[in-house]
């Protein structure tokens, strides 16, 4: 019981919010792909193709 109270107390709180900073890290990610991508001219949704990604990789390579 005394290690299940202190989880609850100290642990949750941190993995919650290390959770919280995943998520927006992602959602922010995501966001600025399809926003660079619209102002190159191109479809938003297009940046989720993996024909797409393949082209990206070729023209660093």
């Amino acid at each position: 019981m005394r290690n299940s109270r202190r989880f609850d107390v100290f642990v949750r709180p941190v993995l919650s919010k290390i959770l919280l900073v995943a998520i927006l890290m992602l959602a922010t990610l995501v966001l600025g792909t399809m926003i660079g991508f619209a102002i190159g001219g191109g479809n938003p949704l297009r940046v989720f193709l993996p024909s797409t990604w393949g082209h990206m990789l070729d023209f660093v390579q």
